[in-house]
């Protein structure tokens, strides 16, 4: 039975293979097509894309598994292909983008247990967990023109990046991001971003030194389009101790609800000019609140007098308001670039109830029923982030090709007229109260061997207010002008502070839900 079992596992590694292969030879003869198709004046077309397989290995035995005898650690938890096309034409005035992307999973032995463990968790009904992770997107389409010599104006699915910060971000609210099928490991932000159908200008002004852009969603996205995304079905990067657990068998995700009906249109101003030998930024947005909250079913809790519709609780994104500044600039004296973000967020919300889950409370609405299903409430919130880039001079000492570059962050989030009393929890689910300051220290740096054919890196963060953190060793490989490779480890440490049980009020914080989560990732992309 285990022989056949090991064996079972090659068929996902050569689907990823063949549709990579399959993509590339296809696309290729498409492009160099197209090439010979483009015109040098007000006509022009090329597509470009990539195939991508990804593999990752479970470095840890997780306690949701242990509890049925089964072992995670040395299991592959992903095998996945995904496929990209990017065309790009002009037509006299109009420049156009598509992209498309499909991805495709082969259900490993590791995602079949966790599938079977929902018959332990009684949620059964839901959806595999592998049509969850398949997709198939048009990931952007828009249209793009000149105004006259100033404005440039463009309309259509597009992705907006406003914003300084890398792993936390504090201005970068447009979008909500995809973290279903992935949560942590490193990748580009464009990846994971869910591009929105705008309507965005840009209008230049010398005179200030300056640019003044703006975008209107007039509110025609899908509902999954809004907010981050989450692997709440049970999947391998559903926070411990969930994996498993079918949270749709128990909630809905409620676009309609009045605080954030995905139908209103929202928006956003922006200024970013340079001053003093320095660039800055003011904005603003009207967006929805990236993470969702719990609009708790028990009588009496449910946010603005809305019943959830999901068997305990519904998940919505209420609307909030972000103004916003940044400053960067170099310091001749640190040999550095400096930059600083803060980000004033008007009534966020954040769900109330610490502790364990209590049916009697939430049945009856009296008392508090635990796990942030006591209600919601509005806080206001600073966000600060402070960050140093530097190229670290390791030739001499390393044998690197050129200085190698590195940054430093602070990021810490602030609740605003914080009251223990509030009760707020961080995330609904568990039951364990957020402090007053979330402070998170990341750095990274990036070495260049062989002309950076070879970049080993390493990034690593410390959660500063409730202990656990992450170190992300790596190493991006140049195999030709066609062919690329990555490496890496995802590693956590929970501080101490991680929920082993369901629905419990055991103090799990941040890296508490990614505790016994490590990771072994190896990524392979083959660009045409």
């Amino acid at each position: 039975m285990k022989r056949n079992k090991r064996f079972k596992q090659i068929p996902g590694i050569a689907l990823a293979a063949a549709l990579g292969g399959m993509a590339t030879s296809t696309v290729h003869a498409a492009t160099e097509e197209a090439k010979s198709n483009a015109g040098d004046g007000d006509y022009a077309f090329a597509l470009s894309g990539y195939a991508r397989g990804w593999v990752s290995m479970n470095l840890q035995n997780q306690p949701e598994l242990e509890q049925q005898g089964k072992k995670s650690r040395g299991k592959l938890s992903m095998v996945r292909g995904s496929v990209l096309l990017d065309a790009d034409a002009k037509t006299g005035p109009i420049k156009w983008k598509a992209i498309t992307r499909l991805d495709r999973e082969y259900k490993t032995n590791y995602l079949e247990d966790l599938e079977d463990l929902r018959a332990t968790n009684g949620t059964t009904g839901g959806e595999s967990i592998i049509k969850n992770y398949n997709n198939f997107d048009v990931r952007e389409f828009w249209a793009e023109t000149n105004l006259g010599d100033r404005t440039t104006v463009k309309f259509g699915k597009q992705q907006l990046v406003w914003g300084e910060s890398d792993f936390f971000h504090a201005m970068d609210l447009v979008h909500g991001y995809d973290l279903s099928w992935r949560l942590f490991f490193e990748g580009e932000n464009e990846e994971w971003r869910k591009p929105l159908i705008l309507l965005s200008t840009k209008i230049r002004i010398p005179e200030a030194d300056g640019m003044l852009a703006a975008y209107i969603r007039p509110g025609w996205d899908r509902c999954q389009d809004i907010g981050n995304t989450y692997d709440i079905g049970g999947g391998r990067w559903f926070f411990q101790p969930y994996r498993g657990f079918d949270l749709h068998e128990v909630t809905n995700k409620n676009c309609s609800h009045p605080s954030g009906d995905f139908r209103d249109a929202t928006g956003g101003v922006r200024w970013a000019g340079e001053a003093f030998g320095m660039n800055y930024s003011f904005a603003y947005l009207k967006t929805f609140s990236a993470d969702p909250v719990a609009n708790s079913g028990s009588p009496g809790k449910s946010y603005e007098g809305v019943a959830a519709t999901g068997g305990v609780f519904d998940l919505i994104h209420p609307k909030i308001d972000v103004f916003g500044a940044t400053v960067s600039g170099y310091s001749d004296t640190l040999d550095a670039v400096l930059s600083a973000e803060v980000a004033y967020t008007k009534d966020q919300p954040f769900n109330v109830g610490s502790g364990a889950f209590n049916p009697g409370n939430y049945a009856s609405g009296i008392g508090n029923p635990g796990i942030g299903l006591n209600g919601v409430k509005l806080k206001d919130t600073l966000t600060t982030m402070l960050r140093i880039d530097k190229n670290l001079k390791f030739e001499g000492l390393l044998g690197t090709s050129r200085p190698s570059f590195s940054s430093i962050q602070l990021f810490n989030t602030q609740i605003l007229n914080y009251e223990d009393s509030d009760d707020l929890v961080r995330l609904f689910a568990y039951g364990s109260k957020i402090k007053e300051h979330s402070t998170i220290l990341t750095a990274f740096t990036v070495l260049n061997y062989k002309n950076d054919e070879i970049n080993p890196g390493f990034a690593i963060g410390f959660d500063l207010s409730n202990g656990g953190g992450f170190a992300i060793p790596s190493v991006a490989m140049t195999l030709s002008d066609k062919w690329v490779a990555k490496l890496e480890a995802d590693l956590f440490w929970d501080g101490g502070k991680s929920n082993k049980t369901q629905f419990s009020g055991e103090g799990s914080q941040l890296f508490g839900y990614f505790s016994k989560a490590s990771q072994l990732v190896f990524r392979l992309t083959r660009q045409f």
